[in-house]
């Protein structure tokens, strides 16, 4: 009896039955511009061999124009149809099932050849679209059931028609982008033209017994985005024109609300694809937030959809599937939608990876295998880089003790937890707990790694991390004055007023965690109200009319920083933006440019710029230093002059804003190199 019987139960679509209920959604990591298809090829089967009832590529151009940025990968040349055929046929080698996405990115592709139904640029490119005449509409179709024709032939079991997330098929539904006239325009028959005709060209492409999914806008979470009721009738009107599977999309890019941030409730919007539930007569798939196999169990059991689509927790552990069905599911490495190492990457021109896993991708390159020679090797600190570096050297046959100085693992990964909308830290620091167990580590915790202790070791690595940099401001050592450890470790009191020294990452999360009361993210209706979301059925496009409105401010906090640039700039790519508007809703005040003077009963004196203008005193409560880190490497330093072999990781090497990827990262490869 599996704890998971909805998760597991086959999908038969008539001419190919699914093993599961479980899509590997589309996810675009740069690996097939690079040209190593081999590397694609194993990304793909890794997972394939993990049993996920069906994956979808990330997303191919169906032509030129359509690419997300120049030089887009697609099905041009005879060569690439080989070059798939790799991938395919190492996939089905696996007994996996795949499709390819065809993604049109219409005026959302980063060049100056986009094409749109209108010449309405989008807020998140440079380039202006041309708006297309019925020649260049008739090729866009022609080029994707092109492109559709050419997936099959290379071997692929299905193609998902990318039709969401404010792509080019999107971008003719909604007036928001379709400004026509013609019969491509003006009346909702005429907008979801393209679409249907799309997907009706696509299933005369590839004959009927060929999986075809459309990527359906289910909640497009903006201004003059689609009504429920025409997201009814587009679904049953893409159903008659062939579609074997309708899968949900959440939101445009361009919306201005999170949809997969680690700070969105789980299973945030399977309640958007309920609503289609019975309207149509072929399978749903929802998607968004679902990062465990109870997640899913239970949206599947509630009859939210046929089919559930999960993404980037395959990036985090590609056998996902395979440990849900043998009971190991506290074993599955949990995604925690951090965006850092994928989407970030994505949109930074480098290979997607993930934070947790940083084999993801890198498969070919970062291999772990047993040692050839077992050593003793102690590991000092428990925080990402130790635990980290701890598990793969026990995975690969090292006896290896990990010595913390703390009660407990996770070291700074503790504070982090602390912050409201970072609740998944939890899950994170449970998964090393276990897997610290499942490899075999010896844990000395509350133990302070002298050399004396770590005498007898082949080998020593220190993840000793970090320690808060010392900002020295005249009278910091005043009352008022606390540090982030305090506070988000120690759980200090706090003021009513507070002034935030240091705009990183830690200042944005200790105001969050200073303003913020009960933690939306753990109640999706004070979410959804947080952020402005209502059912669309009753307003167009899911926007409540009343806009976000966010629980009051649990403190008056100033964020300031020394650097003369916008604060927050340097935040996560794909997920600064949700920062600061988050704090902007609860009234936090931004600064830069800031000298900080001194610190006395009066408050924080400031002025600003290098001439030290406009002299100033914050009234405040309390002052919390978020000033930076600096390396923990002292034990590193004697172990060294000492001759011991000694290897230094994570903080402890490069003090940065707690820098978890790079932690992991490091401590990942460190290990399978020793």
């Amino acid at each position: 009896m599996t704890e998971y019987p909805h998760l597991l139960r086959p999908l038969d679509l008539g001419f190919t039955t699914l093993k599961n209920r479980v899509l590997m959604g589309s996810m675009h990591t740069n690996l097939e511009e690079r040209g190593d298809w081999n590397r694609v090829a194993e990304f793909y089967a890794t997972r394939a061999r993990g049993d996920v009832g069906l994956m979808v590529t990330g997303g191919m151009a169906p032509n030129r124009e359509g690419g997300v940025f120049p030089g887009a990968a697609g099905l041009f040349t005879p060569e690439d149809i080989a070059n798939h055929r790799m991938v395919t046929d190492r996939v089905h080698d696996a007994g996996g099932k795949i499709a390819m996405q065809i993604l049109h990115a219409g005026r959302y592709a980063y060049g100056p050849d986009c094409v749109a139904p209108s010449p309405v640029k989008s807020p998140i490119s440079p380039f202006p679209p041309k708006e297309l005449d019925e020649e260049g509409i008739e090729k866009q179709i022609a080029d994707m059931a092109t492109s559709a024709a050419r997936a099959r032939e290379a071997g692929y079991d299905g193609v998902e028609v990318m039709g969401s997330e404010g792509y080019f098929l999107n971008q003719f539904l909604v007036t928001h982008t379709n400004k026509r006239t013609d019969r491509w325009g003006g009346s909702y028959e005429n907008r979801m033209r393209l679409p249907v005709e799309v997907m009706r060209r696509v299933r005369a492409a590839v004959g009927d017994d060929f999986i075809v999914i459309f990527r359906l806008s289910m909640i497009d979470l903006i201004p003059n985005g689609s009504t429920h009721e025409e997201v009814v009738q587009l679904a049953q009107e893409i159903e008659k024109a062939g579609a074997s599977i309708i899968n949900t999309g959440i939101g445009w890019h361009e919306a201005r609300v999170p949809t997969i941030a680690t700070s969105v409730p789980r299973r945030a919007f399977a309640w958007v694809t309920q609503k289609l539930m019975g309207k149509v007569g072929v399978p749903l798939i929802t998607s968004n937030r679902i990062n465990t196999p109870e997640v899913a169990e239970q949206v599947l059991a509630e009859g939210c959809a046929d089919m559930v689509s999960l993404a980037r927790p395959f990036l985090a552990d590609p056998d996902f599937v395979a440990k849900a069905a043998r009971g190991q599911g506290h074993l599955i490495a949990p995604c925690i939608a951090c965006n850092q190492a994928c989407l970030d990457h994505t949109f930074s021109g480098k290979v997607s990876s993930c934070l947790v896993n940083p084999k993801a991708a890198f498969e070919t390159e970062l291999v772990v295998e047993k040692a050839e020679a077992p050593r003793r090797i102690a590991v000092v600190g428990a925080g990402p880089a130790g635990l980290s570096s701890a598990i793969t050297a026990a995975e690969r046959g090292h006896d290896v003790t990990l010595f913390d100085k703390a009660d407990q693992i996770g070291g700074q990964l503790n504070m982090a937890k602390q912050v409201p909308g970072k609740e998944e830290f939890h899950g994170l620091v449970d998964w090393f707990a276990a897997m610290v167990q499942e490899a075999g580590v010896t844990l000395q915790l509350g133990t302070e790694a002298t050399p004396e202790a770590l005498e007898g070791f082949d080998a020593v690595i220190v993840a000793t991390g970090v320690l808060p940099r010392d900002p020295q401001i005249p009278g910091q050592d005043h009352p008022s004055v606390l540090g982030y450890v305090d506070v988000l470790r120690n759980g200090a009191n706090v003021g009513k007023r507070v002034a935030v020294i240091g705009a990183g990452g830690i200042g944005f999360d200790v105001s969050e965690y200073l303003v913020t009361g009960d933690s939306p993210t753990e109640n999706l209706p004070d979410w959804l109200r947080e952020w402005g979301v209502t059912d669309p059925a009753e307003a167009r496009a899911g926007l409540a009319p009343e806009g976000p409105k966010p629980d009051a401010a649990e403190r008056d906090v100033i964020l300031l920083q020394r650097k003369a640039e916008r604060p927050g700039k340097r935040l996560g790519k794909t997920t600064g933006w949700i920062h600061r508007a988050a704090l902007k809703m609860k009234n936090v005040e931004m600064r830069s440019g800031v000298n900080y003077e001194r610190i006395d009963d009066e408050g924080l004196h400031i002025s600003y710029g290098e001439a030290r203008e406009r002299p100033e005193v914050i009234a405040v409560d309390t002052v919390v230093l978020c000033a930076g880190q600096v390396s923990e490497r002292s034990l590193a330093d004697t172990l060294i002059a000492k001759g011991v072999e000694t290897h230094v990781i994570g903080g402890a090497d490069v003090a940065a804003e707690l820098d978890a990827k790079r932690a992991i990262d490091q401590g990942t490869r460190l290990a399978a190199s020793l």
